[in-house]
C-alpha cells in the first residue's frame, strides 16, 4: 500500500477522533479479474446514504466473515425505510446478482486511479495497513493502537469496475443481502436512499465471527464515470465491546466518506480540498 502514497492527498480538519486526515484517492484500473467479493458498506450521516469486507480476527489485520447457515440466509430483510425509493431484495447478494447478468467485476487499485473522487477519512491513531487477507482492497485502514488484543477496529474500501449490462438500481437493491447472511446477523439500521445522488445501500448491525460479536457498518455505491460504472464498497467494523471507545473514529469515517465523479466535484473542489491545505500525504503521515 506504500506505493499509493504519491497519489493521495489529505485535508486536515476537525473530523472527530482528534484531527482526522481525509484521504482523497485518484489513480488507473486494474485488469485482474476478481473473485466474487463479499461486499456490504456504511453511510455518512450528513448525506443520506455495504458488499462486505470483514476484518480478520487479530491485532493487526481485519477478518473474513464465515458464510452463514442456510437458515440464516433465509432471514427476513429489515423493513424498508419510509420514503426509500427502492424495495430491498431478499435473495442473491449484490455479487451474485451481477454474476447472473454476466457482469465482470475488475478490482481497482488506488495507485493511479482517476475515474472517481473518493474521500476516506483517516482518524487520528489510524493508519493504512497492507492486509494480505484482503488482496483486492483499494485501501484498508485500522486503529493499531486500539482494539482489545483480539480484534482491531478497521475500515475496508473496495472498488470494482463493472463490465456488462445491468440495471443499476435493481443491482443496488441487493446490497443488504450479504450482511443478512452473516452468522447471527441482527440489523440496527438500514437505508436504500441515494448517497450524494448515487444509487446506494447502507446497513448496520452485529454478527458472530468465531467467538466474537462484531459490529459493522457497510455501504455500497454504484457510480458512473464517463461510460463506465464502478461499485464502491466501504465496511467499518469493530468488536461489539469496542463500539463506545471507537465511536468517535468510526463515525468520522462513516459520515465523512464521499464518492463522486470528477466532473461532478470540479466546481466544489476548493471547498472540499482547498489547495492551501492539501499537502501530499504518505501513509505514515496520517497517524
Amino acid at each position: 500500500m506504500n506505493s499509493t502514497a504519491r497519489n493521495w492527498r489529505a485535508v486536515v480538519g476537525g473530523v472527530a477522533a482528534g484531527s482526522a486526515a481525509l484521504l482523497g484517492f485518484a489513480g488507473a484500473s486494474a485488469s485482474a479479474e476478481p473473485d466474487l467479493p463479499v461486499l456490504p458498506v456504511p453511510a455518512p450521516a450528513t448525506v443520506t446514504q455495504t458488499v462486505t469486507v470483514t476484518p480478520q480476527v487479530g491485532v493487526g489485520s481485519p477478518a473474513a466473515a464465515q458464510p452463514a447457515p442456510a437458515a440464516q440466509a433465509a432471514q427476513a430483510a429489515p423493513a424498508a425505510v419510509p420514503g426509500s425509493p427502492l424495495t430491498p431484495a431478499t435473495s442473491d447478494t449484490l455479487a451474485q446478482f451481477l454474476d447472473s447478468k454476466g457482469v465482470r467485476m475488475e478490482p481497482q487499485q488506488a495507485d493511479g486511479f482517476t475515474a472517481l473522487n473518493i474521500v476516506l477519512p483517516m482518524p487520528s491513531g489510524w493508519s493504512l495497513v497492507p492486509d494480505p487477507n484482503v488482496p483486492n482492497a483499494f485501501a484498508v485502514t485500522a486503529d493499531r493502537d486500539g482494539g482489545d488484543g483480539l480484534y482491531t477496529p478497521n475500515a475496508q474500501l473496495m472498488v470494482y469496475k463493472l463490465n456488462g449490462d445491468f440495471d443499476t438500481r435493481e443491482a443496488i437493491s441487493h446490497g443488504w443481502v450479504e450482511s443478512q447472511k452473516l452468522p447471527a446477523w441482527q440489523s440496527t439500521d438500514a437505508s436504500m436512499a441515494d448517497f450524494g445522488g448515487l444509487p446506494s445501500s447502507f446497513i448496520e448491525g452485529t454478527y458472530r465471527e468465531n467467538d466474537l460479536t462484531l459490529n459493522t457498518s457497510r455501504r455500497h455505491v454504484i457510480a458512473q464515470s464517463g461510460a463506465d460504472r464502478y461499485l464502491v464498497s466501504l465496511s467499518v467494523t469493530t468488536a461489539a465491546n469496542q463500539v463506545v471507545a471507537a465511536a468517535e473514529a468510526t463515525d468520522a469515517i462513516v459520515t465523512g466518506f464521499r464518492v463522486s465523479a470528477p466532473a461532478a466535484t470540479r466546481g466544489s473542489a476548493a471547498a472540499t480540498t482547498p489547495a492551501a491545505t492539501t499537502p501530499a500525504l504518505a501513509p505514515e503521515a496520517a497517524q
